[in-house]
């Protein structure tokens, strides 16, 4: 009788095994072809059997954080399986978030002379989108620390558009290879960028100069081919009822903290964070609201394409009662000006 007791449990524990290794290779089979469908979606190719083995268990891990995150109803906003599924937090860093240089973004801190600006009455949201003040997002690509370019470059085509009319595509790369005093796709500042534009009497368009996210010899003859100038650039005071004044005039470039999991990953909603005050990424906000009388944020453009964030953008929130605002949105903000 003992016997057949311990021979039952015997086989009883083996189908339990079975049963489990059945489930994990039902799920494993799942994830990797939901890894292949990712990867035709993104056109990812990878150089061996070996380093698509190593992505893929990197893809499951943020896959499993996602839906954990997801799943545990903490926060007002989502995440979502995006173009950088596959990237470690330390890789997306060293790949998107090493476009400003720590040493020069300090020295601002010294040097700002902030301004207010001044209009009689802020309206209560403004979206620049929805003015057609604003270009296609871009992506930056995944070799060049040129978030900088992007954003100045954004933001001079939203203040052209409002002053005269015209809404001009402009050129990152020209920026990129030929503001001396930024360092291509080793980082830059948006104070540099102003200052390069000025100087050199303008931008041309993207098409007569366009992106290929590499340092390069500055073109000089293209680079003088300009349709846009600007007469310089101010900062904004520190503070984000500051911010909100100058947005309400024109789209603002400004720093941000953007080293985190759930920001590699934000999908939709408004994010509130967490992150500090360590700036590392330059963006555009191009706007602000409210929703349903209760969240406030600014709407951010980003120059990591479409398939992050809400179609290229994040809702930052708004007066979350932090001294330069969440993520630093209002530690440096600057703008053109014509």
């Amino acid at each position: 009788m003992a016997f057949a007791c311990c021979y039952v449990l015997f086989l009883f524990l083996i189908i339990a095994r079975l049963c489990n290794a059945t489930d994990y290779n039902i799920l494993d089979f799942a994830m990797k072809r939901k890894h292949e469908l990712w990867m035709a979606e993104h056109g990812r190719v990878y150089k061996d059997e070996v380093e698509k083995a190593a992505r893929f268990e990197i893809f499951k891990d943020n896959v499993k954080y996602i839906e954990e995150f997801n799943n545990g109803g903490f926060y007002n906003y989502t995440l979502g399986v995006n173009e950088f599924a596959d990237l470690t937090l330390e890789e997306f860093t060293e790949t998107f978030i090493n476009g400003v240089n720590d040493s020069f973004r300090s020295s601002e801190y010294n040097t700002m002379i902030s301004m207010e600006p001044q209009i009689s009455s802020v309206p209560s949201s403004v979206d620049w989108r929805a003015k057609g003040a604003v270009t296609a997002v871009k992506h930056q690509g995944y070799k060049c620390g040129s978030c900088w370019a992007f954003a100045t470059a954004a933001a001079v085509e939203s203040l052209h558009k409002i002053k005269n009319g015209i809404l001009y595509e402009l050129s990152r790369q020209q920026l990129v290879d030929c503001s001396k005093t930024n360092l291509g796709c080793g980082g830059g500042w948006p104070r540099e960028s102003y200052t390069y534009i000025k100087d050199n009497g303008g931008l041309t368009t993207a098409a007569n100069y366009p992106y290929n996210g590499l340092d390069n010899p500055c073109d000089v003859i293209k680079a003088k081919q300009t349709v846009v100038n600007i007469s310089g650039f101010e900062y904004v005071t520190s503070t984000e009822a500051a911010l909100m004044e100058a947005v309400a005039k024109q789209p603002v470039t400004v720093y941000i903290d953007a080293n985190s999991k759930k920001f590699q990953f934000y999908k939709s909603g408004v994010y509130k964070g967490p992150c500090t005050n360590s700036l590392n990424h330059v963006v555009v906000v191009v706007g602000y609201g409210r929703v349903h009388h209760s969240s406030k944020y600014w709407i951010v453009r980003n120059s990591w394409g479409t398939s992050w964030g809400e179609r290229g953008y994040v809702r930052l929130e708004k007066d979350a009662g932090l001294p330069k605002g969440l993520c630093g949105v209002a530690a440096i903000p600057t703008y053109p000006i014509m």
